[in-house]
């Protein structure tokens, strides 16, 4: 997955957790250039464009999920960085719509050329609340060594450079397709005898397969030695089977009796 870089809020009990990775975010990307302007001025956020990203699927059709993407610069914690996911266009959606999506944002390192990657996030918009983010995707100091350093705008993090940095989103709706299986077992513990009864033994097939039965309500077949997809593939050798003296074999004729225990069925509906 690539390196891991813990941002520690200022709760000791949020942590948010950043990995690398080679490829670029799949839905979005965002460069912002001369980003010191916005702490010359205070801009607390900025709205992106819409883009697509998922659909939603409603009386066996699909509609296009328009997405915006916030960035907060300045807000209550002005050490951090948050970023949202909003709702773009609802009118087309019924009235009491929801739609939960997989969210991870992105953070692209100039140096390496990789990418930083928040955790995926399961995120339930609904009429009532259409953005959700992160509050704390990462901050601009981080206490390292007993001394401050800025995470987000020194040059050496590679994030941002010349004054640029890029931002990006995946979004991935969790589409309501779910298949259920159901297992029923029952427990029979019943012992079965099947009696056979094989005629012209020397004239048979090198792969002999005999009528089928019923155990347990199962359908069983007993077939020869040469096929080991069950059972015991070395039964009793030819030496032995085929020697008169032994009685195995009489007039090209020999009998087997076939005990199956069966433990449970299942049903699988």
């Amino acid at each position: 997955m690539g390196n891991c870089l813990c941002v520690k809020p200022a709760t000791k009990d949020e942590v948010t957790t950043l990995n690398t990775r080679e490829a670029p975010p799949a839905h979005f990307m965002i460069k912002i250039e001369s980003f010191s302007v916005l702490e010359k001025y205070g801009i607390k956020k900025y709205e992106t464009k819409e883009f697509v990203a998922g659909d939603y699927k409603c009386n066996g059709g699909g509609l296009n999920l328009y997405r915006r993407l916030i960035l907060k610069f300045n807000g209550k914690d002005s050490d951090y960085i948050s970023v949202y996911l909003a709702m773009a266009d609802t009118t087309s959606l019924p009235t009491n719509w929801e739609v939960n999506a997989l969210l991870s944002v992105f953070l692209f390192n100039q140096i390496p050329g990789n990418y930083l990657s928040s955790t995926g996030r399961t995120l339930c918009f609904q009429a009532t609340k259409s953005e959700w983010g992160i509050s704390k995707f990462i901050s601009r100091r981080q206490r390292i060594f007993a001394r401050r350093k800025k995470v987000l705008s020194d040059p050496s993090n590679g994030y941002i450079i010349d004054d640029s940095c890029v931002f990006g989103a995946e979004v991935f709706v969790v589409k309501r397709e779910l298949v259920i299986e159901r297992v029923l077992l029952t427990n029979v513990n019943t012992y079965y005898n099947h009696a056979l009864e094989i005629s012209g033994l020397y004239q048979l097939p090198q792969r002999w397969v005999c009528e089928e039965f019923d155990a347990g309500g199962q359908k069983c077949y007993w077939f020869s030695a040469s096929n080991s997809s069950w059972g015991r593939p070395v039964y009793i050798d030819l030496a032995t089977i085929n020697d008169p003296n032994k009685g195995f074999i009489v007039k090209d004729c020999c009998l087997l009796n076939i005990e199956i225990n069966v433990k449970a069925v299942a049903r699988v509906s």
